[in-house]
């Protein structure tokens, strides 16, 4: 019996492999750089497509004032008030890491109330030359802090349901330097994206690799965002796994993170392996990534289901737009199929022999 599972585990494994190498005989690591936004007809075809478009343009007005978004700015507009930040010992929020008993984890980093003020001095100074030097870099224990709440932060998608309760945000100063949702991507789409979020952190921050099932707008109005990107056919090179879920919390006897894992009945999560694709050997020789950094002023779009991973250059601030994929069709159940029709194995060695048993 053994022998019949490893013999379909290996067929369905070539298959993948068959399907990512055909894919990119005929695409190659090509990708569309467009010199301004495009309308809602060259947008659709890009969809149909399915493939990333660097657009040397903001899908956001001032973007390129020297003065707005600023660390000193955003503390003028935002005030005395409190936001939810992202903290981790290493930069490592929603990723794989070692943990208690040596084990892996998918850890979620601590949630923590901060004034904004008091988050913006934790990161890595802007080059505005006239800023606040209150605004300076400081030490914070080493911890990483990086606002990534992901929830539809600025707009989600209650704001354009007049029948849902009020849509409020915790960045409510800045929602009117921000679109609620992109013309041209929403005509296209026929839809109104599900969450508008704002990013703002450093080079200390980094986004482990992974998909979502999200037509993905991303501008960037600071500093600049470097991805690594795969097609969705090459999600078999990023060696998926099981793992145990545990979130930081603050000690109360040392107030520093410590990772604390989740009752056990609390269902796995399925990662990658993969820690950093950019590192040599990370990944099989089959694989193909492509590379692009997104600069101040420039929008990314990032179709469904693609892979990426992501890190900063400075002090970086960005918005993004994620619309619902077309569930229609056979686009979703492309995707399932690409990631594997078999469950992945577990992250731990000692699990799997513990399930075997």
């Amino acid at each position: 019996m053994a022998t019949l599972v490893d013999s379909r585990h290996i067929y369905r494994r070539e298959v993948l492999k068959w399907l990512a190498e055909e894919y990119h005989e005929l695409n190659g690591t090509h990708f569309d750089i467009l010199e301004s936004c495009p309308t809602s007809l060259e947008f659709s075809r890009f969809v149909h497509i399915g493939r990333p478009v660097l657009v040397k343009d903001s899908a956001i007005p001032n973007t390129k004032n020297d003065r707005a978004w600023s660390k000193q700015w955003i503390a003028d507009k935002m005030g005395d008030r409190d936001i939810s930040v992202a903290v981790t010992p290493n930069g490592r929020a929603d990723a794989v890491t070692r943990g208690p008993r040596n084990k892996l984890y998918f850890a979620e980093p601590l949630t923590q109330r901060m004034k904004v003020r008091s988050f913006l001095q934790t990161l890595s100074p802007d080059d505005f030359r006239n800023a606040d030097w209150s605004l300076r870099e400081v030490a914070h224990n080493g911890e990483v802090h990086y606002l990534q709440s992901q929830n539809g932060n600025l707009f989600s998608n209650r704001y354009f349901d007049p029948s849902s309760p009020e849509d409020s945000s915790e960045f409510e100063p800045l929602r009117e330097y921000i679109p609620s949702e992109i013309s041209w991507c929403s005509e296209a789409l026929d839809r109104h994206p599900d969450a508008v979020n704002l990013w703002i952190g450093d080079e200390k921050s980094v986004t482990s690799i992974h998909s979502d099932p999200y037509e993905n707008i991303y501008t960037v109005i600071r500093g600049s965002k470097q991805f690594t990107l795969l097609s969705p056919t090459e999600g078999w090179c990023l060696k998926e796994r099981r793992y145990p879920h545990a979130t930081y919390v603050r000690s109360t006897a040392t107030s520093q993170l410590e990772l604390v894992p989740s009752p056990p009945e609390t269902p796995l999560v399925r990662w990658s392996s993969v820690t950093d694709p950019t590192a040599p050997g990370a990944l099989p020789a089959e694989a193909h990534p492509i590379h692009i950094t997104v600069n101040a002023g420039e929008t990314l779009y990032l179709p469904a289901g693609w892979w990426h991973y992501v890190r900063q250059r400075g002090f970086t601030v960005a918005v993004n737009y994620w619309y619902d994929m077309e569930g229609r069709g056979m686009s979703w159940v492309w995707l399932n199929f690409l990631r594997g029709t078999e469950e992945p194995p577990l992250g731990n060695e000692e699990d799997s022999t513990d399930e075997d048993a």
